[in-house]
């Protein structure tokens, strides 16, 4: 396994790596949920969803090809 050549370009602006960060915040919170239900009234099970749809949206991204990332 090699990194691409240009691996800091694409850490910075791929939008797939920006999809993937939401997507474990959303976990993250998804785990928090059983804390915070008495503050705020979250159905059990949305950021689960909302995660899911966030890794679709990065498969998604993945295989786009991005102006500001050049292929190396």
């Amino acid at each position: 396994m090699r990194l691409l050549p240009n691996w800091k370009a694409v850490l910075r602006y791929a939008w797939s790596i920006r999809f993937i960060v939401l997507a474990a915040a959303l976990s993250g919170a998804e785990v928090a949920l059983p804390l915070i239900r008495h503050i705020l009234p979250i159905p059990a099970g949305i950021f689960a969803a909302l995660s899911f749809v966030t890794v679709a949206a990065a498969f998604i991204a993945r295989i786009i090809a991005q102006k500001e990332i050049s292929d190396g």
